[in-house]
């Protein structure tokens, strides 16, 4: 009997117990705790949309990573972020998005039920998950889009971009959003102030376009010093948009193509890639007569192709923009060096890539390409037996030893049964100048000087094979060893001299881009175009405004 009675004692507590422990958790339950989200409803909320899909993992590690707590709201209420987010969507077109694309749930309507709520606690659970899942469904499918690109990884590359993709974490950038302070005006930051440049140059010319677009210059126009003429007032309003309104020659309204209007014309010219004259020639016509359409596309694309590039360059790298034709050298953060390059012609473009500086050749030998070989070097060997001779070349085994030019099988040369080196020696006459400059790659593509140095005055400076010829040579060579002991200018000049081939570490490898961007702008909005000069826009318009 006591064992019984010890027994039924022992479950009446437990039942008090639980009873307790019940009453205590409503109780706790009345008093404001927030719902805890469920892996289980992420999946099959964003299962039920087929744009929020693909950012499933995303949501999962999102509330993993806070414990299942809800992200939009503080003791019930929604945090400021959830409205200024929902701005933010609606300001889509502002950077060449469709605000349509993100907008797929009604949030003021979610709102509205939720502020009729009053004390029905299992409701305003069930719509707190809802409209915080709502929220974080369409900031994920916007953010994937704003920092990663509107185009998938392998849309990009059929885009002819083969730069590392941005791989910029959505869980960090949602959680670091949510984390901006209140009290402040919440941003929605780009990676790259480039990309914000650009964004205000396309409002700036949304703003053209509202106002009729700019007049078209007459295709045979022309002007000459000091002349008054129809076609003056015509080119001021179109200097307008690349000078600002406010500008001393947009003040003067006199029909006459005066000195002011010249230098206009000029800088125009100048930092639009074009033969910098100040003369009103058929080529600036040309470039002057786009429609404000299609640059408006054009700076778009060019948006997008920054929210593919990495979060970061890092603090000191190297990059060349191609139809810019231009390389620029950054130190920590800041530009450094520049100058002009030549780039690969269409048939020979040079590809989109990034890699690792890590040597510099001095007196660099010229192993021919096995294109070049082939279509060039060969049939010109077999029509003059003299001709490697006659232009300082040689060819030579794998392991460096000279060979009789004429004990060779040309008929192999640039195929894989081809068992020799061609190489034309160092010299004044090597298509590689003084210095080669080396990022190991699969393409066989490197920075190298070269003796056609008035190629350079070219405006259009695609002339090579695909690789990039630096304008100066020297001076990029003793900046880049300033840090490896005993190799400065004079150290560097000798070694040339001699004609030796050396190869030269780097201290660190340096960070090389070769990219494609043939719209940037500055700080201001004022935006300069480059020619799309292998037709990558094109291909990538078409990619890109078929999704919208």
């Amino acid at each position: 009997m006591k064992k019984i009675f010890s027994i039924n004692h022992t479950l009446t507590f437990l039942v008090a117990l639980l009873f307790i422990l019940s009453a205590s958790s409503c109780s706790k339950r009345k008093s404001g705790d927030q719902p805890l989200m469920d892996s289980t409803y992420i999946v099959q909320y964003m299962n039920a949309e087929p744009r929020f899909k693909d950012d499933i993992y995303w949501a999962k590690l999102f509330y993993k990573e806070r414990a299942y707590e809800l992200a939009w709201f503080k003791g019930h209420e929604l945090v400021p972020q959830a409205q200024a987010f929902i701005d933010e969507l609606g300001k889509a077109g502002e950077d060449g998005l469709d605000p349509k694309d993100y907008q797929l749930v009604d949030f003021e309507k979610l709102f509205k039920d939720f502020k009729g709520i009053k004390r029905d606690l299992e409701k305003r659970d069930s719509l707190e998950l809802e409209i915080d899942m709502a929220l974080t469904s369409s900031y994920l499918n916007w953010s994937s889009d704003y920092y990663r690109g509107l185009l998938a990884p392998s849309e990009s590359r059929k885009a002819d971009w083969d730069i590392n993709l941005n791989k910029m974490n959505l869980s960090s950038a949602l959680t670091k959003f949510l984390n901006e302070n209140a009290e402040d005006d919440i941003e929605f930051r780009p990676n790259h102030p480039e990309y914000a440049n650009l964004r205000k140059a396309l409002a700036s010319f949304r703003e053209v376009q509202k106002a009729g677009g700019w007049p078209k210059i007459p295709a045979n126009a022309t002007i000459t010093d000091g002349q008054s003429s129809p076609v003056v007032p015509l080119l001021k309003a179109r200097l307008a948009t690349f000078l600002g309104k406010d500008s001393t020659v947009m003040k003067d309204d006199k029909p006459i193509f005066s000195s002011d209007v010249k230098s206009a014309l000029k800088k125009f010219q100048e930092t639009s890639g074009l033969t910098a004259t100040g003369r009103l020639n058929a080529e600036t016509i040309r470039f002057m007569n786009v429609p404000v359409e299609d640059r408006i596309r054009q700076i778009i694309i060019n948006m997008e192709r920054w929210r593919w590039i990495p979060e970061s360059f890092g603090t000191d790298y190297l990059i060349v923009n191609i139809p810019e034709f231009k390389l620029r050298v950054y130190e920590q953060g800041k530009e450094v060096m520049n100058m002009k390059v030549i780039v690969g012609k269409e048939l020979h473009s040079t590809p989109i890539f990034n890699d690792k500086m890590e040597h510099i050749v001095l007196a660099p030998y010229w192993n021919i390409p096995p294109g070049i070989l082939k279509d060039e070097i060969a049939p010109s060997v077999r029509a003059n037996p003299g001709y490697l001779a006659s232009k300082d070349m040689e060819v030579i085994t794998n392991d460096g030893t000279v060979v009789d030019p004429g004990s060779v099988d040309w008929s192999t040369a640039g195929t894989s049964g081809f068992k020799y080196i061609v190489r034309r020696r160092p010299g004044p006459n090597n298509d590689l100048g003084n210095v080669k400059f080396i990022f190991p790659n699969s393409r066989n593509i490197y920075l190298h000087d070269t003796p056609a140095d008035q190629l350079f005055n070219a405006s259009k400076r695609d002339f090579s094979h695909g690789c990039v010829r630096v304008e100066k040579p020297i001076d990029l060579a003793v900046y880049l060893l300033r840090n490896v002991g005993g190799w400065d200018k004079s150290k560097i000049m000798e070694q040339i001299k001699t004609g030796n081939e050396k190869y030269v570490p780097l201290k660190a490898k340096l960070p090389v881009y070769l990219v494609y961007f043939t719209a940037s702008a500055d700080a201001e909005g004022h935006v300069r175009f480059f020619d799309d000069v292998y037709g990558h826009d094109k291909k990538l318009k078409s990619m890109y405004f078929s999704k919208l």
